[in-house]
Order: C-alpha cells, then sequence, then structure tokens
C-alpha cells in the first residue's frame, strides 16, 4: 500500500518527468505527493569557503523556497494532497532523511544519466538514494 510519494527535484527536466510519474502514482493509490529540493552549500577549498564573506544561504534558500512554493501551489489546484521539504545539505543524504521523516511508501526521482569521468566527479544522487533508501525507489531517466 502506497500511502505517501516522494519526489525530490532539482528543478531540472529530468526532475519534472519524475514529478509527473510521482503525481499519476499518488493519484493512482490516492497518496499524499510530498516534494523535496536539496540546496547544497558551495563547496570547500583548501578548508575555506569560496567568498567567505556572502552570505550564500539567505539568497539561495529564499529562491529555492519559491520555486518549491510555486509548484506545490500548482499542484494543490488539481485535487492532490502536496507537502514539501526545503533542505540543505549533501542531497542523498537529505533525500533520504526527509523520506523517513515523511514515512514515504516510495522514493521517485530523476537521473541525468551521467556516466564515465562526470559521473565519478559528480557522483550520482539517484545511485546512492538507490543504494541507502530503507523504501523502494523509482528513478526516471
Amino acid at each position: 500500500m502506497v500511502e505517501t510519494v516522494l519526489v525530490a527535484t532539482d528543478f531540472g527536466e529530468a526532475s519534472y518527468r519524475a514529478l509527473e510519474r510521482a503525481i499519476d502514482l499518488a493519484q493512482r493509490y490516492e497518496a499524499r505527493l510530498h516534494l523535496v529540493h536539496v540546496w547544497e552549500p558551495p563547496p570547500l577549498v583548501d578548508g575555506a569557503l569560496i567568498e567567505p564573506t556572502v552570505d550564500w544561504g539567505s539568497p539561495v534558500e529564499q529562491a529555492a523556497r519559491a520555486r518549491l512554493d510555486e509548484v506545490v501551489d500548482g499542484l494543490r489546484s488539481g485535487k492532490l494532497a502536496v507537502t514539501s521539504t526545503l533542505a540543505t545539505g549533501v542531497a542523498w543524504e537529505q533525500i533520504i532523511a526527509v523520506a523517513q521523516a515523511q514515512r514515504a511508501d516510495l522514493v521517485v526521482l530523476g537521473t541525468e544519466g551521467r556516466t564515465g569521468l562526470l559521473r565519478a566527479v559528480l557522483g550520482s544522487v539517484a545511485e546512492r538514494v538507490v543504494r541507502q533508501s530503507p523504501v523502494p525507489v523509482l528513478t526516471l531517466h
């Protein structure tokens, strides 16, 4: 039985494909849809933040919240129970943490399908979620 479908979004094309499938699944099972967006702070370089005097959090967080709210508001007009979480940190870790906190029965996420050097350098959020998630994960390419 599926009561909560969690969909991770980075607002990219692959995420929107995942969102469409998650909406379909939530409607089919009369489940709640929960969106999560994770923003990652700038990387460390030699132990110091790039541009340490810049407040990265506020503007990035505000923009992400506005975009997430816009997507959620658009979905609520379709008789679907929709909630959302804006998280900060390592994307795959936060997706799993939110899935657990929301008691998600299924995680849906898009993948860009990177291979080779790009995948080795950038890693794969989808792969890490699939490997670490305590609930089933549906990935869409």
